[in-house]
């Protein structure tokens, strides 16, 4: 009897360990659209290897900074247009499909498909779900710093800003709507009026640093081909898969396209049965790395000078945190000094600036940063990597830096916290902790790249010698990446 019962007991733990694997394992898209991910879907996803340093007890949060993206938005123009020469595409290949009596396999969806957004002549504009997004972020961050939300709104206390394009703008109202939800007289909501100020595009390096960084622009003008050339052997091995799969002789760029579209139904429509369905997971995470691919190369680790551009942003940070610090020390009074510092812009800015800090490095990584040393590419799936569009810069993604004001009795005075997506973030510059003294934060971490001077890094010509030797290991690199005569990845076992 009691044997019974032990195995019966074995029976019903292996079936509880077996379900919680499946749920661990469940596989969903809408986790794996790089940039495109919404926030409500990532936000929770934590590093669970990673054991939050708690801020020192007794110290309190004197001012905050905040670097956001903005939140879902809608296809650009361009991309509008796209997707529907794919609809026009993909009806002639049905057409040719069902002539050759080949069409039993083509999902019923793609018969006389249209485009979502056909028609629509404007794109790029903040969406409801985006609205969303920032409103709640705002709520959010207000109940979890009472100490630095509890007095009046004043534009010199609690400072708004954003760079001039629309859905970055709309993204700083939606938040602060929710930041100050309840503390004006406007409508049912109780809201109240407040600024958002923003500079000219055209000179705009705090937030739009890469569009004023003339250096910047002719490096990724040089380096798109050489990313879309790293991006052409998977998507011809998907292309092919997919091909065979539903018997429509798909190109390329319908490969390409149909991702896009994936990625847009996924997000912005929580549609995962349609043109996601044409994908098994593998080829997603296939698709999705060649995006992280081009958000590295041409954004972030890639190069020093995607992240050294922000340095204006950094010294902005910095430069409110010490002002914060001296208000503190001459005991300004409440209501006279700054409190917060918001900032909304886009993931050109976000990437850039989680760089600048050092997020997601292992700590030699962040030492070869250091050192001005490149990184390797990050490793193709099944192998896991740190820096994931999805995770790094969502819709909404966002980097609060936390200033506290500590006892006397403690090393410093003054420590500074990380939150990536509102998760304290570990900083190898702070020992891999997500807090450490300001003095140490700001010799580790800001310091190095402080000493470079915007004009510098952007506008003075850079050497020939150095644009021809970074084409040349460009080159050297997809040569080793996909070696002549093999078409396809995985071909010979050749994995990064």
């Amino acid at each position: 009897m009691a044997r019974d019962m032990a195995v019966a007991l074995l029976l019903m733990l292996s079936m509880i360990v077996g379900t919680g694997s499946e749920v661990e394992e469940a596989f969903d898209v809408r986790k794996h659209l790089s940039t495109v991910t919404r926030y409500g879907v990532v936000k929770d996803v934590a590093n669970n290897a990673y054991m939050p340093s708690s801020v020192p007890d007794g110290c309190t949060p004197i001012h905050l900074n905040l670097v956001a993206r903005h939140g879902t938005r809608s296809p650009t123009k361009k991309r509008m247009r796209e997707l529907e020469n794919l609809a026009s595409h993909i009806q002639e290949l049905v057409k040719d499909a069902e002539e050759k009596n080949l069409a039993q396999n083509v999902p019923a969806w793609l018969r006389g498909w249209t485009s979502p957004w056909k028609g629509k002549v404007k794109g790029g504009e903040l969406i409801s779900k985006g609205e969303d997004e920032l409103y709640d972020l705002g709520i959010r961050t207000r109940e979890r710093f009472p100490e630095l939300f509890s007095q009046d709104y004043h534009p010199d206390i609690y400072t708004l800003k954003a760079t001039q394009v629309p859905r970055a703008a709309a993204s700083a109202v939606a938040f602060g709507m929710g930041l100050f939800s309840g503390k004006g007289t406007l409508g049912p909501g109780k809201h109240r009026a407040f600024a958002v100020t923003s500079e000219s595009r055209a000179s705009d390096i705090l937030l739009r640093f890469h569009d004023c960084c003339e250096n910047y622009k002719d490096y990724k003008k040089k380096q798109e081909p050489a990313v879309d050339k790293l991006k052409e052997p998977i998507l011809d091995e998907i292309t092919g898969a997919i091909a065979s799969r539903y018997k429509l002789n798909f190109t390329r760029q319908d490969t390409s396209s149909l991702w896009f579209l994936c990625k847009q139904e996924a997000s912005l429509l929580d549609i995962t049965n349609r043109a996601c369905a044409l994908f098994n997971p593998d080829e997603i995470a296939l698709l999705e790395w060649t995006d992280d691919l081009e958000v590295f190369i041409l954004k972030g680790y890639g190069k020093a000078l995607n992240f050294r551009m922000g340095v204006p942003l950094l010294k902005d940070v910095v430069q409110s945190m010490e002002e914060a610090i001296q208000a503190n020390e001459e005991k300004h009074p409440p209501g006279s000094y700054e409190k917060a510092r918001l900032r909304f812009a886009h993931a050109e800015t976000v990437v850039p600036f989680s760089c600048l800090l050092g997020l997601f490095l292992e700590g030699s990584e962040f030492e070869q940063i250091q050192r001005e040393q490149p990184l390797p590419l990050p490793p193709k799936p099944p192998h896991n990597r740190n820096l994931k569009g999805s995770i790094v810069a969502p819709f909404g993604g966002n980097n609060m830096l936390v200033l506290h004001s500590c006892p006397a009795n403690l090393p410093s005075k003054y420590y500074v916290q990380v939150l990536h997506n509102e998760h304290p973030t570990p900083m190898p510059g702070c020992g891999g902790a997500d807090s450490c003294p300001f003095e140490v934060f700001k010799e580790k971490i800001a310091a190095p790249h402080l000493k470079h001077d915007y004009d510098v890094l952007c506008n003075v010509k850079a050497n020939r010698v150095e644009q021809s030797s970074t084409n040349t290991k460009l080159s050297a690199l997809y040569r080793w990446l996909f070696p002549p005569g093999i078409n396809e990845i995985g071909s010979h076992g050749n994995e990064l």
